[in-house]
């Protein structure tokens, strides 16, 4: 299959290391898109979860990682990296190395500008997040919440496969329905693009909702990569400078059968 080229491909919250994580469908999306520059708007490695025993590492999510590195090295890609609130122990790494792996940069955030000239902001966006900035103990707590969520959603799907049924995110369907949940996307939406806005931006990218978006706030384009947990997002910059929102839940990727594999990662 021939590869689709963007200019730009931006993705968040894979948060590999979780059994949420849906890589077999990652991998197949870069395999069959290239691009000149990544981003990786945070959360891609879930650093609270292989902080504990309960981390999920099998084959799968190597291939995520190698493919990463392969369009660094082999497609001669820009790889850009802003770490999210779960894999914080990189913003350590930024000062003092600025490289990860290879051609991979990490960068505390970063401006991007499009083919058609607009400066977009890229950041992971948890600065703006009360409960992940103030009150860590309660986003613990919504993170476990969130786990038994997306466990519920893997049997659900696996209920539907056999009633050869598409996939449907049972867990996003209960977010949006959740009148709490409906108000913090809307008032974290407005607060980033307000923000991209002060800053001097045309626009902003970000990610750490779970939340795929494209909408114009206030005259400041607002774009949210999505997640790989749930929807299965990305965004992409075409030649003209558009973005759009590539979703590719639908995709069959079928994961291996692997052992799973503990990997020791250093901060």
């Amino acid at each position: 299959m021939e590869k689709k080229c963007w200019n730009t491909i931006f993705i968040s919250d894979v948060h590999l290391g979780t059994r949420g994580c849906k890589a077999a469908q990652l991998h197949s999306f870069l395999k069959a898109n290239s691009c000149h520059k990544l981003y990786l708007v945070g959360d891609i490695i879930d650093g609270w979860r292989i902080s504990t025993s309960k981390w999920y590492w099998p084959g799968e999510h190597n291939k995520v990682v190698r493919q990463i590195l392969r369009k660094s090295e082999n497609e001669q890609t820009q790889v850009f990296y802003i770490p999210g609130n779960h894999d914080e122990f990189l913003r350590d790494y930024i000062a003092e190395h600025q490289f990860l792996m290879g051609n991979i940069a990490v960068l505390d955030e970063a401006t991007h500008v499009t083919k058609k000239g607009d400066r977009l902001w890229i950041i992971h966006g948890d600065a703006f997040d009360g409960v992940t900035r103030h009150h860590r103990w309660v986003a613990l707590l919504g993170d476990a919440g969130y786990t038994f969520l997306l466990w519920s959603n893997g049997w659900f799907n696996q209920l539907r496969r056999l009633l050869h049924l598409p996939y449907w995110s049972l867990s996003a369907a209960i977010k949006h329905k959740v009148k709490q949940a409906v108000n913090f996307i809307y008032d974290f939406e407005h607060t980033v693009a307000r923000e991209a806005g002060k800053r001097g931006y045309d626009g902003v990218v970000c990610g750490h909702i779970h939340q795929a978006q494209k909408s114009l706030i206030d005259g400041i384009n607002y774009y949210n990569c999505g997640d790989w947990v749930e929807s299965c997002t990305a965004l992409a910059e075409d030649e003209h400078g558009e973005i759009h929102i590539l979703h590719w839940a639908q995709q069959p990727a079928v994961a291996d059968n692997v052992i799973p594999l503990k990997i020791p990662l250093r901060a």
